[in-house]
């Protein structure tokens, strides 16, 4: 990464990432202190190389009918973590200041559970898989970056487990949050997580 962007994910990791679920009180991330560890490292015969940056463009979940092209979040002015727009055409959108997927480091994409009035969101089924799960980023310069779930945990947005989602990993990994559990007012209490490892690299 580049400095500026090495201070800006700094700045996201020391925040709590609170995906926006369509409702008008979400969308922002709060401050809070790390609370949790990563999961345990998935066993691997073969270890797959990382590859080079390249911006990801779509992100296809067989296993939950998910094809969405993904579009690039930032910081928004107050610091907090952008989140897609509430829109008909729901899309899911990649954090632009964490790795690229099949990058070493966690790749963070997030997505919507509910877009309001448009009914579900693009992630609205992330809470239904299942380890070795399969996930495919297409990046810009042509390579599909094929990750396997390793683990999916619902947590609550009060313990929200910065380092577990944005701390540095040795390999390439992806993160998926959306929102999750009971509705509060206009948003969700929770959000869902997914781990995933990169397991293969082609074109």
């Amino acid at each position: 990464m580049t400095p500026l962007s090495r201070r800006a994910f700094a700045t996201a990791a020391m925040a709590s990432l609170l995906v926006g679920c369509g409702g008008h009180g979400e969308g922002r991330a709060t401050a809070a202190l790390p609370r949790s560890t990563p999961p345990p490292a998935r066993p691997s015969a073969k270890a797959v190389r990382a590859v080079g940056r390249s911006v990801p463009v779509t992100l296809r979940i067989p296993a939950i009918g998910v094809d969405t092209p993904l579009i690039q979040l930032g910081l928004a002015p107050d610091g907090s973590v952008q989140v897609p727009p509430v829109a008909a055409h729901d899309r899911a959108g990649w954090y632009r200041h964490s790795p690229t997927p099949g990058q070493r480091g966690p790749s963070v994409i997030l997505g919507h559970v509910t877009v309001g009035a448009y009914g579900d969101g693009i992630f609205r089924h992330l809470a239904r898989l299942r380890r070795d799960d399969r996930i495919v980023a297409r990046l810009a310069n042509g390579t599909a970056a094929g990750f396997t779930v390793d683990s999916v945990r619902t947590v609550s947005k009060a313990d929200f487990p910065t380092d577990a989602v944005y701390g540095d990993v040795d390999r390439p990994e992806l993160r998926l949050v959306t929102c999750g559990g009971p509705r509060t007012g206009d948003g969700y209490r929770d959000n869902v997580i997914v781990f995933a490892t990169l397991s293969s690299v082609s074109r």
